[in-house]
């Protein structure tokens, strides 16, 4: 029988790491690759159920896909959706043969022989009698075994913990994931090295709290000794990139650390939720005196620093007064890069049962505000940069639409012939799949890096011609 597998990924660049431990899993077994569901014996997709719309374009997705279902084909759905509802989704796409949740991929190549052998199945029951292994070995498996990595692009993420012990009253992501797990510092290190001796450029690392590494060994400031040894041991490296640190756990060294090696780009993302005392509190949040304090260090250790960060608007019982003042703060600190996001309701989280509810029209049109108000931001900051030249890394090439200057219009594309090719890439102040790019005119090596300078600006995009 033939192994070829489909990976679709939805979500965070978390779920994009997993689907890599996914991916290395089934070739150990040997299974194979392929870049399209109809090439594929197996079609899996890692889904996302952190919020409403992710849960829908997970379904959607498995529906898509459901469609081309060919009798001979197996149609899996692994991922956080399964870990919160399981069998439940099988019931709303009949066609997924089996369901096996998040914390559980490392059983991939076993489940997918299950399968063949026994047919529709829920992979929930994945334990002792399935594996030889207790439950909370198979969940540390799938984080902190150590698997070869292929590189994909010029930019790959680096997961380096699974699991959350913060206590926030609208995230379901701890009964989802389970506590804070850390990948050991020797099995980054080396998969770090096997990437960058694919030609990878740039390294991110991600985790639920990056900022919690190695908490679990009753160890602090961790994460700065991993990424000073990933800077002096990891020989190639040119970019590393910080996501999704906790603002209580940015410490002194962290930022020192930060300022003082080359290969670590001057870019932060922190998820900083809300800024009204209140809200925070609600939220379970750090308060904003700390994190006011933080910023500040951030700022005067590295003076050219893009930070960002996210929000959360419509918060139960967040009044007119306590979104003017995360207006104010947004407005104040002039972040490089924020998302906004509704909130959204999840069973099982203290906030669901927190009254009063905002309604959707009112979550709606504040975020509307938060984000016009960003753009503005974005904008200046964006247009203050015109005349400079940065380094970028170019990832793709693409062909510009008729009379377009952005990349919202441009396909990224290496493989593309075309008459008006521009390529396609990121400085160090955009960080992969969330933030904007870089197009510069002329056709440019993908996977190197090039000096561009700055000549036009938009909201989220720059225009540059190569020096």
């Amino acid at each position: 029988m033939s192994n070829h597998f489909f990976i679709q990924t939805l979500g965070c660049a978390k779920n994009t790491a997993d689907s890599d431990g996914i991916g290395a899993v089934l070739e150990r077994a040997g299974f194979q690759g392929v870049e399209t569901p109809e090439d594929a014996d197996v079609m899996i997709v890692n889904t996302c159920g952190f919020l409403q719309a992710s849960r829908e374009e997970s379904l959607e997705a498995m529906r898509a896909l459901g469609q081309i279902k060919q009798p001979d084909q197996l149609l899996i759905a692994a991922g956080c959706l399964i870990s919160r509802y399981g069998e439940n989704v099988k019931r709303q796409v009949p066609k997924v043969d089996g369901v096996i949740d998040a914390g559980k991929w490392i059983a991939m190549p076993r489940f997918i022989r299950y399968l063949r052998e026994h047919g529709n199945h829920d992979g929930n029951w994945l334990d002792e009698a399935f594996l030889g292994l207790p439950r909370e070995q198979l969940h540390a498996r799938s984080v902190i075994e150590h698997f070869p990595r292929h590189a994909h692009g010029p930019s790959a993420f680096l997961k380096i913990a699974d699991g959350c012990d913060r206590p926030c009253t609208f995230c379901i992501i701890p009964a989802i994931k389970g506590t804070h797990r850390s990948k050991p510092m020797e099995d980054v290190i080396a998969e770090a090295r096997e990437l960058v001796a694919q030609g990878v450029q740039e390294i991110v690392l991600v985790a639920q709290d990056t900022t919690a590494y190695g908490w679990d060994w009753n160890q602090r400031d961790v994460l700065a000794t991993l990424m000073e040894r990933l800077c002096s041991e990891v020989e190639g490296l040119r970019w590393l990139r910080l996501m999704y640190a906790y603002p209580g756990h940015v410490t002194p060294r962290l930022i020192e650390t930060m300022a003082r090696y080359p290969q670590i780009v001057h870019y932060l993302d922190i998820p900083l939720q809300h800024a009204d005392a209140q809200v925070l509190q609600r939220m379970k949040r750090p308060n904003l005196v700390t994190t006011r304090r933080m910023l500040e260090d951030l700022r005067a250790a590295m003076l050219d620093l893009a930070l960002r960060t996210t929000f959360i608007v419509g918060f139960p019982g967040e009044t007119e007064d306590e979104f003017d003042a995360l207006l104010e703060f947004i407005e104040e600190q002039e972040f490089d890069r924020v998302g906004v996001f509704e909130y959204s309701r999840e069973e099982g989280t203290p906030a669901a049962t927190m009254q009063p509810q905002v309604s959707r029209q009112v979550r709606a049109r504040r975020r509307h505000e938060a984000m016009v108000l960003q753009q503005k931001i974005s904008l200046n900051k964006n247009r203050a940069l015109v005349g400079r030249t940065l380094d970028v890394l170019v990832e793709g090439v693409g062909e510009l639409a008729p009379n377009a200057q952005h990349t919202r219009n441009a396909r990224r594309d290496p493989e593309l012939e075309c008459g008006n090719c521009v390529s396609i890439g990121r400085s160090y102040r955009d960080a992969p799949e969330v933030d904007g790019v870089v197009i510069v005119q002329n056709e440019l090596p993908v996977g190197k890096f090039a000096r561009v300078k700055i000549a036009q600006a938009s909201e989220y995009d720059l225009l540059g011609e190569p020096l």
